[in-house]
């Protein structure tokens, strides 16, 4: 049996789901665009640099650096850098506020996938239901239901499981890239503040 006679065999319902993963795929594809591609650089690499210019107090240089990178590193680095200041209270107010502009990009969405997931899901379950009460009703009048109409009854659920086993691993891998980044971002700014202010460097979460 070709693909496209299994999926004919699902029934009405295989369009729907079919039209729910892509919504799907358009919220994958974005948050790996954004996550993956745009936030995430090598991190560590980039933060000793900045970190190395600025106690060399090359302000200028550190603040080129973090603008000549797209990545949310940057950006947290760039905001606290053209502040200018060197008073912890008020780096640690750019910090705060900056964490509002920058963290919530790396998250916005992704419980978007495991609401499509249980989505799918259900509506494959419902596909089931449907046309197994179909096979029930034709076996009732000319005779008991084949194999391969029971089969086909259960295509939806197998469908469902499918997709939605892609976009839960999916946000599994896009969830712990962004708690990743995070995490540096958490470290670059407290390093940041600790080297504006001269003050001794604690290498916070360093592997």
């Amino acid at each position: 049996m070709t693909m496209m006679a299994w999926y004919r065999n699902g029934g009405p319902v295989m369009h729907v789901i079919l039209l729910v993963a892509l919504i799907g795929v358009v919220v994958l594809v974005e948050r790996v665009y954004v996550i993956v591609v745009r936030s995430k650089t090598n991190g560590r690499r980039f933060i000793e640099r900045v970190i190395q210019l600025v106690r060399a107090g090359r302000v200028d240089e550190a603040i080129k650096e973090c603008a000549g990178a797209r990545a949310a590193l940057s950006d947290m680095g760039l905001l606290i850098l053209r502040s200018r200041s060197r008073d912890e209270s008020d780096l640690q107010n750019v910090a705060d506020a900056a964490s509002l502009a920058v963290l919530p990009v790396l998250t916005r969405r992704l419980n978007y996938l495991p609401a499509i997931a249980l989505t799918v899901g259900l509506l494959g379950l419902l596909g089931t239901i449907v046309n197994v009460q179909r096979v029930l009703a034709s076996s009732s009048t000319i005779g008991a239901a084949s194999g391969a109409d029971v089969a086909a009854a259960l295509t939806p659920s197998a469908f469902a499981v499918i997709v939605a086993t892609i976009f839960v691993i999916g946000r599994a891998y896009l969830a712990s890239q962004s708690e990743l980044i995070i995490e540096q971002i958490n470290e670059f700014s407290a390093r940041l503040i600790n080297a504006l202010i001269d003050r001794p460097d604690v290498r916070l979460g360093h592997r």
